[in-house]
């Protein structure tokens, strides 16, 4: 099913308590359009996301996740930046290794007052989910 019929991928979220939840709370705040379907977990830091947690969101029903990462303003590691980067490698590789399409993984730092472009990731990544061959129906 594509966009065209109605379809909304579903899309989960890891985003930080400390910046990118603010961004988000401030684009729903501001009423920003970007899909209902997406939804999200709040971590400390993007480099502490398990690579299977991410596999196994995929696995058991969202079309996609998005790991808003830190960046370099992370309070907690000055190489934040290279670990999140690590952890996108190494789910990306474990759903290759099912069978799935990386593509289904995504990262962007997202800083506190990063509203626009957090609506904008959504709705480019959900285009791109939509596109996939097997999306809404793995």
């Amino acid at each position: 099913m594509t966009a065209e019929h109605g379809y909304r991928p579903k899309i989960l979220v890891f985003s930080t308590n400390a910046i990118s939840d603010m961004a988000i709370d401030l684009a729903g705040s501001s009423h920003m359009d970007y899909s209902p379907t997406v939804q999200t977990i709040a971590v400390p830091c993007s480099s502490g996301v398990n690579p299977r947690w991410v596999a196994r969101a995929i696995t058991d029903g969202f079309d996609g996740v998005f790991i808003a990462a830190d960046g370099p303003e992370c309070s907690y590691l000055s190489d934040c930046v290279d670990r999140t980067g690590r952890v996108v490698q190494q789910a990306q590789e474990l759903l290759r290794a099912q069978g799935i399409d990386p593509a289904r993984v995504k990262t962007a730092a997202l800083c506190s007052v990063c509203s626009e472009p957090f609506v904008n990731h959504m709705k480019q990544f959900g285009k791109a989910l939509a596109a996939l061959p097997s999306a809404g129906g793995k």
